[in-house]
């Protein structure tokens, strides 16, 4: 039964869309079929699908990969806005403080851009103004000269306290890492006061979220095994999740792969998880890793919005079903102008 249960027509509407436009995502075969294309024969392809209009529009300045980048971003931008614009309520809410994630990649894309001297025009490309942050802001960020004055430009965001606090840190180091999982720990903890008390469609929210946290730790652990970090891993976990940092911390010193797998089992009980888990047994590249158990999410969510059809989770699966339809398109693009092989870049899909 739906946790919004108002039987407002502007709820059920928004839902239906949803769905309706998850289905006419591109699908698995599509993906395949690119796979054995070129660079040009992409587009082609791409403008044939959703993304039409920003490939017509963006012609003229633009070519090659550069003119699949900026489309794709342009389109992806385009469409969270108008999502945000036809969701009413509580949904509305849930979305636009979701959709901040972006401000953070957005504000660490530049910062890391103005760093290592990549040009405004390039930087811009693969920005996706979809937050808080418009594009306005963004390009004001932009014309900033040097990594100080845009953190400076950021004083009145909720970004801000984070970014005065370990800006100096990360410029010390050559780092952002950590800089990076401060501001996505402030970004869930936001996200979990939200659902607190009676909140309408709260609880749903907060158990989609509680997932999303779960699977980022995980992926986390995994990648700082690969990277064999065997310090003190709390401050780079997220707290909220069903696991405690303690229990992450943990979890990081055990020394076999194996037996670091069935702890994790130990500790969940989704069945989709603990499939994947038994099939990253063994030796398997960290990329294969975190894009299991990005399906994990993907799988998770449609089951939720299923479950909850007049709730918060249609849109959030869209959501993030279009993030990653974006991601492999432009990861196709990449590979491609670079030459690799299809069996190298289907590694980098999500399908």
């Amino acid at each position: 039964m739906a946790e919004i249960s108002s039987g407002s027509a502007q709820y059920i509407y928004v839902c239906t869309r949803m769905r309706v436009r998850r289905s006419q995502l591109i699908p698995r075969e599509d993906y395949l079929r690119m796979l054995n294309m070129s660079l040009p024969e992409i587009t082609r392809f791409i403008e044939d699908t959703g993304y039409k209009a920003e490939i017509d529009e963006l012609a003229t300045a633009f070519s090659g990969i550069d003119l699949v980048e900026v489309a794709l971003s342009w389109n992806l931008a385009k469409e969270y806005q108008n999502i945000l614009n036809i969701t009413p309520g509580n949904l509305m809410r849930f979305t636009a403080s979701y959709l901040r994630r972006w401000d953070i990649q957005n504000v660490l894309t530049i910062l890391r851009g103005k760093a290592q001297g990549t040009s405004a025009g390039k930087i811009r490309e693969v920005l996706i103004p979809a937050g808080a942050l418009d594009r306005v802001f963004l390009d004001r960020l932009l014309v900033e000269d040097s990594p100080d004055r845009i953190v400076e430009a950021l004083k009145s965001t909720r970004l801000y306290p984070v970014l005065e606090r370990e800006f100096p840190r990360a410029v010390e180091t050559g780092s952002y890492a950590r800089l990076e999982n401060e501001l996505y720990k402030g970004y869930y903890e936001r996200l979990l006061a939200e659902t607190k008390g009676e909140v309408k469609g709260g609880r749903v929210f907060r158990n989609y979220v509680q997932l999303e946290i779960d699977i980022r730790n995980i992926q986390n652990l995994f990648r700082l095994r690969s990277q064999r970090v065997t310090e003190d891993v709390r401050d780079m976990m997220i707290p909220g999740g069903s696991f405690t940092v303690d229990e992450l911390q943990r979890l990081a010193l055990i020394e076999g792969r194996d037996e670091f797998i069935d702890a994790v089992k130990k500790q969940v009980s989704l069945p989709s998880l603990l499939n994947t888990l038994e099939e990253l047994r063994g030796v398997r590249p960290i990329r294969e890793a975190e894009t299991g158990l990005t399906r994990v999410q993907l799988e998770q969510m449609d089951r939720m919005s299923k479950r909850y059809p007049i709730s918060i989770t249609p849109i959030l699966a869209y959501l993030e079903h279009k993030k990653y339809e974006v991601a492999n398109l432009r990861a196709l693009a990449r590979g491609k102008e670079a030459n690799l092989p299809s069996e190298r870049i289907q590694d980098y899909l999500v399908m």
